[in-house]
C-alpha cells in the first residue's frame, strides 16, 4: 500500500467478485476498496484506467453534481498501480453505509438499478465515444459469439457434441436473433453509447433505504449499444434462479421485472432513446440471454478452457438452463 500512501493499512478480503480479486483497506486516512485486476481478461488495464479517467474528468466539468466514485491516484499521480510478478491493481474510496447486493430481491431494487445505469448512460450522451478504449474486444458482439459457436460445433469434442445435439439445433433454430442483431447496429437510429456492459445488480451501490446511489465496476465500460446493459439486466434480474439452476422449471419470468427494468432504464433515458430503441426492450432480453448460451455451450463443446467447470457437464447445465430462459422471455407479452 506504499504505492498510495497507506503504508500503515490493514488489509481484508471483501466480496464476491469472480474476475477481480478485490480486498477492503482500513487506513487511518480512511477506508477503500483495493482491487487486483485480471490481466488474463483485461490484457491491458492501462486501457480501463485510461477510459475512467476521461469519464471522471468529463463528468466533474458536464455533471458535477453526479456521484461518481473515482480511483485513487498513486503517490506519483497515477491511476493503477503495477508491481513485478503481483500485477496490476487499484485503490477507490470505500463509500461509507453503502449496500450492495448479489441477488435482486425486490421489483424496488431492479428499478433502481435500471434507473442507475439509465442514468450513467445519459451523464455521458454528450461525450465521445471514439475515445473510449476496447477493453474486451468482441464482448457484445453477438454475431462474432455465433461464429465461435458455429466453429465449436465443427472443431470441439465429438462426445460433447452429441450429447448436446438436441440443444445446438435448438439454438442454431434461433439464429434470427443475429440477423436482428445485425441489422438493428447497422441503423443509425440504433445509437453506439457509452455502455457499462456488466449490469449485474451487484454493480450498483445502494443507500440504507434501497435507493440507488451509483454504478460502480467500469472495468467494461467500451462503446456499445442500450441493449447490452438492458438486456444484462433482464438476464440476471427476471428470473428468480440464476444461471446455475438445474431444476429448469423453477426458471420462470417475473412480469412486473420485466417493467421494472423498462420503467427504470426510461425514467432517465426516455429523451434519448430513438424509437427503433425503444421498440427493442424485448430484444435486448433475448440477444443478451441467447448470446450467454451460445457462450456456455461453446465452452462446454471446447471443453470448458474459459469458463471452467465444476463438475462434469457444467457448462451444458448453464447453456440448458439460458435457452430454457429465453424460451420463457420468448412467451412474454408486452406492450413496450
Amino acid at each position: 500500500m506504499e504505492a498510495f500512501g497507506l503504508a500503515a493499512a490493514t488489509i481484508e478480503p471483501f466480496g464476491n467478485g469472480l474476475v477481480n480479486r478485490t480486498w477492503k483497506v482500513l487506513s487511518p486516512k480512511g477506508n477503500y476498496i483495493l482491487q487486483k485486476i485480471n490481466d488474463s481478461i483485461f490484457k491491458k488495464p492501462q486501457y480501463i484506467a485510461n477510459n475512467i479517467g476521461l469519464i471522471a474528468s468529463y463528468l466533474r466539468k458536464n455533471h458535477p453534481d453526479y456521484f461518481f466514485v473515482s480511483p485513487v491516484n498513486t503517490v506519483d499521480g497515477k491511476a493503477i498501480f503495477y508491481r513485478e510478478k503481483k500485477g496490476w491493481f487499484r485503490l477507490m474510496p470505500f463509500v461509507e453505509g453503502s449496500l450492495t447486493f448479489d441477488v435482486v430481491d425486490s421489483t424496488k431494487q431492479a428499478y433502481e438499478a435500471a434507473r442507475q445505469f439509465g442514468r450513467f448512460t445519459r451523464m455521458l450522451s454528450g461525450f465521445d465515444t471514439g475515445k473510449l478504449k476496447v477493453t474486451v474486444p468482441g464482448f457484445h458482439d453477438l454475431h462474432l459469439r455465433y461464429r465461435h459457436f458455429l466453429k465449436a460445433v465443427h472443431n470441439g469434442s465429438q462426445q460433447k457434441i452429441k450429447e448436446s445435439k438436441d440443444l445446438i439445433s435448438e439454438l442454431i433454430e434461433q439464429k434470427l436473433i443475429v440477423d436482428e442483431y445485425r441489422n438493428l447496429i447497422r441503423n443509425s437510429k440504433f445509437r453506439l453509447r457509452v455502455t457499462h456492459h456488466d449490469t449485474k445488480i451487484s454493480n450498483v451501490l445502494f443507500d440504507q433505504d434501497n435507493r440507488g446511489l451509483c454504478v460502480i465496476d467500469l472495468d467494461t465500460v467500451m462503446p456499445g449499444y442500450f441493449v447490452s446493459d438492458v438486456g444484462d439486466m433482464m438476464r440476471t434480474y427476471l428470473s428468480p434462479v440464476g444461471e446455475e439452476e438445474r431444476d429448469l422449471e423453477k426458471i420462470t419470468i417475473r412480469n412486473e421485472f420485466y417493467e421494472a427494468i423498462v420503467d427504470g432504464y426510461s425514467s432517465e433515458m426516455a429523451d434519448d432513446l430513438t424509437e427503433v430503441e425503444n421498440k427493442s426492450f424485448l430484444f435486448a432480453g433475448k440477444f443478451m440471454i441467447y448470446m450467454q448460451a451460445l457462450r456456455f455451450l461453446t465452452d462446454y463443446l471446447n471443453k470448458d478452457i474459459y469458463y471452467g467447470s465444476k463438475y462434469e457437464g457444467h457448462n451444458l447445465i448453464r447453456a440448458g438452463n439460458q435457452a430454457t430462459l429465453l424460451k420463457r422471455l420468448s412467451q412474454l407479452k408486452v406492450t413496450t
